[in-house]
């Protein structure tokens, strides 16, 4: 057995005899690390998950080549949304352009163009007012009568007009109650991206933008990403805003319940906060930005500094009641804690660092993070906590202070002790039998919990379009701010021909100059699968065809030129593409030709429209189904491929990191309880009710319809490093009362009615703590929080309900195997 009990006394040693020294070391390295806070960066969008993904690098080729700006490089676009009755009306028409003027007149809002109905129709009253001023004096000068017929030639010129005017449009009597008008602004740094990104140089031009149209008669809206990337920090902000003095709250309501004593609740609250400290300063020196998922780790390393603090102060407490001085009793307590905190650590670092391989950049800072996190909440409640209590304690004693109370939690003479020796009772009848209903049930909830949604959409960082009920009471200091975004998001779906459908692209990279290139392209339009929009029995695409169909139609000369190439008829040209492609260059339609193959003839796209009700599992296998057919090598891409690509990673970072977090545990326990205690058959025991907790925490997952999406698929790894903690504990402490003349039963009531009052105060304590996550403003957020706290709640059930029967059963197993090798030894002829 490893001799670690010398390691223990040298820091015994520091804790009791040099517990000044210690102080002070700490609190020189908060504030050192504390520097790091200034550093920290915040990284709210959700770009940061699709990067990597080999779906986004193909749409980031795909904006790269065809997406290029009408006004060139470096410019950006706002949406300004307009309702009213009827936006075709006069006095409509007039807001509009005069909130198109006011954007442009304002030098700071850089507006290199702007395109709208009303600019379209002023435009047909007045073709030569080509400046706002004068379309805004065309149609003060025009009758609504007037005003109507040009509505009506402008629909019949610009079809494309009709895309900017909502679903319910008349135009017989021309009406519409929604329109859409797209300003251009000149703007560096702007990207194209599955997700939204994070930081963004127009949020400060739509913010000014959407005082200014505030200033116009008229119901107008301001929506750009500029804004979504605004609110998606600001849910960060608000949600912390909320999260945080609620948990703050209710933790230190049940602290103050928990340890009974101003001293002890002061000590508590300083390590916390230490360990808060320590993490977020190591974040900033370390250049990990703050991002939606690290939200999570406040919460976390509350749980287990909270389960830490409260299971020193009551170790400690158990020898005090004894009339036992400070020192021999803190001597005592932390013998048998540190060995206790460091398997608790082990284990739990294990769970947040599986998902160190998952793909995506966010989930391993998170599990970077944590694990650091809890090395860090090890430290300050292994050795710092108790060398802050003997301080204090030894003044207590100098000075006749006061102790307020240093009875343990669950003594046995307690409700709270008797009522958790339930499972220790279950153990001494009927252990077998419970152990066999057991397995059932994690089986039973296990395989039902395979059966989990994926999820990932943009959406989910998004506040909901009403807020929750709780936010109306809130006082305004502390009430979030009013969002939009989700709510304009729906508007645009709901009211918008171009929200009916979305779109997916097929990049194809090859010799576009083969004879058989364009024919392919014809052939993948031909009976499309069940996701994609059709018009007949081809599908509704737009490609480098389609711009050769509508040149042939403009241009007699060209139509002769592809007739005279087509060798079967079908109208595709299938040889001399080299000289249709420039004839199609050397023409009008050169810049419709560059969206959609490049000028060296090597890469193109095919954009196809795709099902609203379609789920984004259909319309990623079909897309690829149609790129594989490409003899040239087609990558299926677009916003609805790329946001599958990420639930897929989602999906396997999940399972994988589950996985290895359960194979790491058992071999650190088995290897623990071998070094330490030569008991390796307790670890299994140890890993037993977590088996259980996760397969129950899986079931609850789908029975509440909650998804695995960036921030819930680490759950269930996650739920390994915090659950093990409250198994971990009370193993640990049988191990140590299970010697000499005390039987298994016995030394498992005195375990679970000393550690396991400490367990009961921890779990309520956390369970509140990390549940207030549900007063996030992201549903995401909250949902993640209930998982957590449910993953408390179920360990700390399963620990003191389960875990007896097992280690009764490993101990008649391990007496049953001692038993036959003893009689094999006997009949052994040597």
């Amino acid at each position: 057995m490893l001799d670690y009990q010398k390691y223990i006394d040298i820091l015994d040693d520091w804790i009791v005899n040099r517990d000044t020294t210690v102080i002070a070391v700490f609190i020189i390295t908060t504030l050192l690390l504390s520097a790091g806070f200034g550093m920290t960066a915040t990284d709210s969008g959700t770009s940061q998950f699709t990067e990597s993904v080999p779906a986004q690098e193909a749409f980031d080729e795909v904006n790269d080549n065809f997406e290029r700006q009408p006004f060139g490089e470096g410019t950006g676009s706002t949406t300004l949304i307009q309702q009213d009755q009827n936006v075709l009306s006069k006095p409509a028409i007039l807001d509009m352009l005069r909130a198109q003027n006011r954007l442009t007149q304002r030098a700071s809002q850089n507006v290199v163009g702007t395109t709208s109905v009303a600019q379209a129709v002023a435009q047909t009253l007045a073709p030569n007012a080509n400046t706002l001023p004068e379309q805004i004096d065309a149609v003060e000068a025009a009758s609504q009568t007037e005003i109507n017929s040009a509505i009506q030639t402008t629909l019949d010129r610009q079809p494309a007009v009709v895309g900017l005017l909502s679903n319910d449009l008349n135009r017989g009597e021309p009406s519409a109650s929604a329109t859409l008008t797209t300003v251009t602004h000149e703007v560096s740094g702007v990207s194209s991206s599955a997700g939204t990104e994070g930081s963004s140089p127009l949020t400060a031009i739509q913010q000014e933008a959407e005082f200014i149209v505030s200033s116009v008669d008229g119901d107008i809206s301001v929506f750009g990403s500029g804004l979504i990337s605004a609110e998606l920090s600001s849910v960060v902000s608000d949600s912390l805003g909320l999260v945080v003095p609620a948990a703050v709250v209710l933790i230190l309501f049940f602290l103050i319940i928990s340890y009974r004593d101003p001293f002890d609740l002061l000590i508590g609250l300083v390590s916390l906060a230490m360990a808060i400290i320590w993490t977020f300063g190591f974040m900033g020196w370390a250049g990990i930005p703050f991002t939606q998922l690290l939200i999570t780790v406040p919460p976390l390393l509350l749980a287990i500094g909270i389960d830490f603090g409260i299971h020193a102060v009551n170790r400690y407490r158990e020898e005090r009641i004894e009339d036992i001085t400070p020192t021999p009793a803190m001597r005592t307590a932390t013998d048998q804690l540190l060995p206790a905190f460091f398997i608790v650590t082990g284990t739990t670092v294990l769970g947040f660092a599986a998902n160190g391989t998952s793909q995506l950049g966010p989930v391993r800072d998170l599990g970077l993070v944590a694990s650091v996190g809890i090395i860090f909440t090890f430290l300050i409640f292994g050795i710092f906590l108790p060398s802050f209590k003997h301080f204090i304690d030894r003044q207590r004693v100098r000075y006749g202070l006061p102790e307020f109370s240093i009875a343990p939690i669950g003594s046995e003479d307690s409700a709270v002790g008797k009522s958790l020796t339930v499972g220790v009772t279950i153990a001494r009848r009927a252990p077998y039998i419970f152990f066999a209903l057991v397995l059932v049930a994690t089986a039973a909830m296990g395989a039902y919990g395979t059966g989990i949604d994926t999820r990932f959409t943009n959406e989910q960082f998004l506040p909901p379009e009403e807020s929750p009920g709780y936010v109306e009471v809130l006082p305004e200091a502390v009430a979030p701010s009013e969002y939009t975004v989700t709510k304009q998001i729906n508007l645009l779906e709901d009211t918008f021909e171009s929200g009916e459908s979305d779109t997916v692209t097929i990049y194809i990279e090859g010799s576009l100059q083969d004879g058989t290139a364009l024919e392919e392209i014809h052939r993948a339009n031909q009976d499309p699968p069940g996701s994609f929009v059709t018009a007949g029995r081809s599908a509704d695409a737009t490609s480098i065809l389609t711009v050769i169909n509508r040149y042939e139609r403009a241009s007699p000369e060209f139509r002769r030129l592809v007739a005279q190439n087509d060798q079967n008829g079908n109208g595709v040209p299938d040889q001399n593409l080299l000289t249709i492609y420039n004839a199609l260059y050397d023409s009008p339609y050169d810049d419709r030709a560059e969206s959609y193959m490049t000028d060296d003839y090597t890469r193109t796209r095919i954009v196809y429209s795709v099902e609203s009700d379609a789920s984004q599992q259909e319309v990623t296998d079909d897309t690829r189904a149609v790129a594989d057919e490409f003899r040239m090598g087609g990558t299926a891409t677009g916003s609805v491929v790329v946001l599958k690509a990420v639930s897929d990673v989602i999906a396997e970072s999940a399972y994988v990191s589950l996985g290895l977090a359960i194979l790491a545990s058992a071999a650190f326990l088995l290897f623990a309880y071998w070094l330490l205690e030569r008991r390796p058959g307790l670890g299994v025991a140890n890993l037993v009710p977590i088996l259980l907790t996760i397969a129950a925490l899986a079931a609850t997952m789908r029975y509440l319809d909650i998804p695995f999406n960036v921030l819930t698929g680490t759950t269930l790894s996650i739920g390994i490093g915090v659950g093990i903690d409250y198994s971990a504990h009370l193993v640990h402490r049988f191990s140590e009362e299970y010697r000499g003349d005390t039987g298994v039963i016995e030394a498992l009531n005195i375990s679970v009615q000393g550690t396991g009052g400490a367990l009961a105060g921890s779990m309520v304590t956390t369970t509140s703590g990390t549940g207030v996550l549900v007063l996030a403003v992201v549903p995401i957020l909250g949902q993640f929080g209930l998982l957590i706290a449910l993953s408390v709640l179920y360990s700390f059930i399963a620990s003191i309900l389960v875990l007896p029967a097992s280690i009764v059963i490993w101990d008649h197993s391990r007496t049953t195997l001692d038993a036959l090798l003893s009689s094999r030894s006997l009949l052994s002829p040597n």
